[in-house]
């Protein structure tokens, strides 16, 4: 203990200066990062070209004169600054202080859309699977199907899931609150116990939340009746005036979260069988 409090006093000026160092780096990469592309970028490479010339001159050729302009310059060109960048300064610091704000404006736009438009193929029962990725990724799955990589709204999602489009068969997957991906072919459950009557879309909603922390909507082309799956089980006849509630509280579930506590708190049924939330995945009655 004594050697690290020793070698840690030797070197404190090193320490100092790394971590000095590294917060501007950090805040100048920052900084040149965000202000890429606009208009004030170019003038303040301009002027940092000029600044730089002059001063490296003046230091060459030991010009007094334009050294000592140079040196009030340097102190006139940080206030220049504020006033070059006034619209990306006032833009940086509204994002920063309501980006929590906008995550959860976004995350609420994404599950109107869904919403509008599992109700919308329910209606005129066009069979559809949306699934949410969480924190396990898919890309094994994306590898293989069509990368879309779209703004989420509900005309695209109906669009795709219509039997004339070349993308119905399979499912989507909704990734950081776009489309990622159609066409996805998903695993289908291993649960022998299964009602025979459940298709291929409520299998496959199964089987991909058994392997990883999604959430899948599933929409039935024989009775337009709404499903939802999570972590290997299976809600069926979902009311359209209960689904917001239900993906709002399914999305932002821990691993320590029950399901049961998950719909009863989002008001919904939990009675077991075809209307309710099992406890185990729909079997054989």
């Amino acid at each position: 203990m004594e050697l690290f409090q020793d070698f840690l006093y030797a070197h404190i000026h090193h320490i100092r200066m790394c971590v000095e160092i590294a917060i501007l780096f950090t805040l100048i990469y920052s900084g040149l990062y965000y202000l890429r592309g606009t208009r004030g970028a170019y003038i303040f490479a301009g002027l940092m070209v000029i600044l730089i010339t002059l001063t490296t001159i003046s230091d060459l050729f030991h010009l007094a004169v334009i050294a000592w302009l140079m040196s009030g310059m340097w102190a006139v060109f940080a206030g220049a600054l504020i006033v070059i960048f006034q619209p990306e300064l006032r833009r940086a610091f509204a994002q920063l202080g309501s980006r929590s704000f906008a995550r959860r404006m976004k995350k609420r736009e994404t599950i109107n859309e869904i919403v509008t438009a599992v109700i919308n193929l329910a209606n005129k029962r066009v069979g559809a699977l949306i699934v949410f990725e969480r924190e396990i990724g898919m890309r094994s799955i994306t590898s293989n199907a069509i990368a879309l990589d779209a703004k989420l709204n509900h005309y695209l999602l109906e669009a795709i899931f219509q039997k004339s489009s070349p993308l119905h068969d399979g499912g989507v997957i909704i990734r950081n609150n776009s489309i990622a991906a159609a066409h996805c072919i998903f695993p289908l459950t291993h649960d022998m116990t299964l009602q025979k009557t459940l298709g291929t879309r409520h299998r496959a909603a199964i089987g991909i939340t058994e392997e990883t922390d999604a959430v899948a909507v599933v929409v039935s082309e024989e009775t337009g009746g709404i499903s939802l799956a999570c972590r290997g089980r299976l809600k069926r006849d979902v009311g359209p005036e209960k689904l917001s509630r239900y993906l709002n509280s399914l999305l932002k579930m821990s691993d320590g979260d029950s399901l049961q506590d998950i719909f009863e708190s989002a008001g919904g049924d939990v009675s077991s069988g075809t209307g309710g939330f099992s406890t185990s995945p729909l079997k054989k009655q």
